[in-house]
């Protein structure tokens, strides 16, 4: 066995390498976070009913499932370097592109720009991790590969306060009068168009300084000299490969609760801005509870990890899946903040599945893997079908979020039920691993 100290963790001579390609993580991270309050800003600025509002996030996570299978098979066909650039590149168009969207003031101009750019982070998902684990010993790939994710709950952070101290507390639209009702709804045509046209260069600027600074790292990754690590051809067709992938019922249903694992936290940390409308808190005020529920995501990750070497990876997915249907019934059913709080827990639970159900779907899996992770990553378009459901939902009694009780609760705590069922499809993931699978 080799000698973990004979082995740094990143190898000085790849150092800046890795710091580049560590930074992408974040930058990712920062993609996500900022566009998960922008469903309710576009509802209000562009007057959308909640459905249309929910196709932000149809847009943004669609551009994953269209994306990463490509992105897999040009990393295998180039080199991962080529591929970080290919991803970089559409990132940066994506994000360049809500200049001409916010010119047009037209909605689908802004979703064309999330799709893009979403293929641009489909490359960067696909091509980095593999990137960072090549960088060095394979005894210390996974202190490599974790110490490279560390980055992306701070890009994640840094999204949520570009949206709450440059976005949200900027935007006209989202004003109230002193009883608490917008102020916008009331105004002629003539003064929302002023607005509108204030409101969405007030969303466009962020985005096009992330596109400016896209093109920084993509020129500077293109200048350095990096480990080009190109794959060797095993000669075996692509189609070979996934066929033997689905015969595996693990990889299968792997992928299906991985695809109703993300559409749940993203109705979970998408829509907390609409069930803290409902209590009074506009959506700026509403970014530290959604920060609370990032951070409690990221202590649950390392309270799970410490947790995983004592319980079997599907009995703790099952357990903390059916804690998660727990909190959801108290979003649900806790009238005031007590609901709100439940929702921000439901975080908590959420931080073992991704990756737990990752490792289960793609273990033993050897060579093959690799294109069983591009399924898994084209499974985040549970994140781009699911809202829209609930936009649905929300839609039932009109545009507003308590138009109608359903069950005794607004339609606002009712549309949680769709997590819930979620939740439910994971914990059954979780079990099955346990007592089927793994027999």
């Amino acid at each position: 066995m080799t000698n973990s100290k004979s082995s740094p963790v990143v190898p000085k001579e790849l150092l800046i390498p890795f710091i580049l390609i560590t930074s992408l993580f974040a930058l990712w991270g920062f993609a996500n976070d900022i566009t998960n309050p922008m469903v309710s800003a576009f509802k209000k600025v562009l007057e959308l009913n909640n459905t249309q509002a929910s196709w932000v996030q149809m847009a943004f996570y669609g551009g994953y499932f269209t994306m990463a299978l490509p992105a897999a098979i040009f990393a295998k066909k180039y080199s991962y370097k080529k591929g970080i650039l290919m991803g970089l590149t559409l990132y940066a168009v994506g994000a360049l592109l809500f200049f001409p969207a916010a010119a047009y003031e037209q909605f689908i101009f802004f979703l064309l720009a999330l799709y893009i750019l979403t293929f641009g982070l489909a490359f960067l998902e696909t091509t980095a991790n593999p990137y960072i684990l090549s960088m060095g010993s394979a005894d210390t790939a996974t202190q490599r590969l974790n110490l490279a994710q560390a980055f992306n709950p701070i890009g994640a952070l840094a999204g949520l306060f570009a949206a709450q101290n440059f976005i949200l507390g900027s935007l006209q639209s989202d004003d109230l009068d002193a009883n608490g009702n917008a102020i916008y709804d009331t105004l002629t045509e003539s003064v929302k168009a002023g607005i509108r046209t204030a409101d969405l260069m007030v969303i466009r600027n962020p985005y096009v300084i992330l596109g400016v600074a896209v093109i920084v790292i993509l020129i500077v990754i293109s200048v350095v000299k990096m480990p080009e690590n190109v794959e060797k051809d095993s000669g075996e067709s692509i189609l070979a490969s996934i066929k033997r992938i689905f015969k595996s019922p693990k990889f299968r249903e792997g992928v299906n609760a991985q695809m109703f694992y993300v559409g749940a936290q993203i109705m979970c940390w998408t829509y907390i801005y609409q069930y803290a409308e409902t209590l009074g808190i506009d959506n700026r005020s509403a970014v530290p509870y959604a920060m609370s529920a990032l951070g409690i995501f990221l202590v649950g990750r390392w309270i799970c990890t410490f947790i995983l070497k004592y319980i079997d990876s599907g009995k703790l997915l099952m357990y903390m899946a059916f804690l998660a249907v727990v909190f959801t019934l108290g979003a649900i059913f806790l009238k005031g903040m007590p609901g709100l709080y439940s929702l921000v827990m439901i975080s908590f639970c959420m931080s073992l599945m991704f990756p737990t159900i990752y490792g289960i779907a793609l273990e033993g899996m050897g060579d093959d893997a690799k294109y069983g992770a591009a399924f898994l990553v084209m499974a985040i378009v549970g994140g781009a079908i699911m809202p829209v459901a609930q936009g649905m939902i929300l839609d039932i009694g009109g545009s507003g979020y308590t138009d109608t009780l359903i069950l005794g609760v607004p339609e606002v705590n009712f549309s949680f039920i769709l997590p819930m069922v979620c939740f439910f499809v994971v914990a059954s993931y979780g079990y099955r691993t346990s007592n089927v699978f793994d027999k």
